[in-house]
């Protein structure tokens, strides 16, 4: 049987806490991410430390960044040093930006993730993609099947299209909820994105994201009717969906990434011509 973590602290729903408790899923999370003597690590979260006594001393620099201040000064106690920091801070307003250009190479972030946050802290990673070279993050396995989904299936979506937009995602084990205090009603999964180097797409980012976002607001509609809730007067839009040369009779879950290239580009084209 896997060793178990003692804790000493009780969780705080409030900030979605399901502490870690099984030290082999936590050595087979480490193992996945392959680990370099020169690699920057950031920790998301890493509470009573399950993750950080197997990441502490591996690499050039871990930066365990905790919101919850029950827990840092033991985190302190326990493992900063050198090449360990422990900053008491929400990861949400952590600059990656700043801690990449720090030390001139990109970041890699892990972490046993409140569910909630799951998005907020993907669409993070994304905004500050230049600074980032991969994510690893024990998450909700649905969610995980959401951000790996291909076109054509229940589970695609728009963190589908993000993920697959800019990285590469695939799911690497499942977790069962023994192996967490509290136990969480579902499977958790490990999931990993590696970002790419330089996003293979030229299209106006944040039209892009309107697209799909808009999109999915409507997924059971064709895209002529999803697209019509697009943020432009009733005239843009009838001229836009006429001149779009592009099938509008699909449906979002049917378009691969590159076919929302292709419409993002169309739709700025038409948007450049009306105005």
């Amino acid at each position: 049987m896997a060793p178990i973590t003692r804790l000493k602290i009780k969780p705080k729903q409030s900030l979605g806490q399901n502490f870690l408790t099984d030290d082999n899923i936590a050595r087979n999370i480490v193992r996945e991410l392959h680990l370099k003597e020169d690699d920057i690590i950031i920790e998301i979260g890493p509470g009573q430390g399950a993750l950080t006594k197997h990441l502490a001393g591996k690499t050039r620099k871990l930066i365990a960044v905790e919101v919850d201040k029950r827990v840092v000064n033991e985190l302190r106690d326990n493992y900063q040093s050198e090449n360990v920091e422990i900053v008491h801070q929400d990861f949400l307003k952590v600059s990656l930006s700043q801690i990449q250009e720090r030390f001139k190479i990109k970041l890699r972030l892990v972490g046993n993730i409140p569910y909630h946050l799951t998005s907020p802290i993907l669409f993070k990673a994304f905004e500050e993609r230049n600074a980032v070279q991969d994510i690893t993050m024990m998450i909700q396995r649905e969610v995980s099947r959401r951000i790996a989904s291909k076109p054509n299936s229940k589970d695609y979506g728009i963190l589908s299209v993000f993920s697959h937009f800019y990285g590469s995602p695939k799911c690497l084990f499942n977790v069962s909820p023994n192996c967490f205090y509290p136990k969480p009603k579902v499977t958790s999964t490990v999931v990993q994105i590696q970002l790419h180097e330089r996003i293979p797409y030229k299209v106006d980012r944040k039209l892009f994201a309107l697209v799909v976002r808009t999109a999915f607001g409507k997924r059971r509609k064709t895209l002529s009717n999803s697209l019509s809730y697009l943020p432009y007067s009733k005239e843009i839009m009838n001229s836009l969906l006429e001149k779009v040369e592009f099938p509008l009779d699909m449906r979002p879950e049917q378009l691969t990434v590159e076919q929302f290239v292709e419409l993002t580009k169309q739709i700025e084209q038409s948007l450049k011509r009306d105005s």
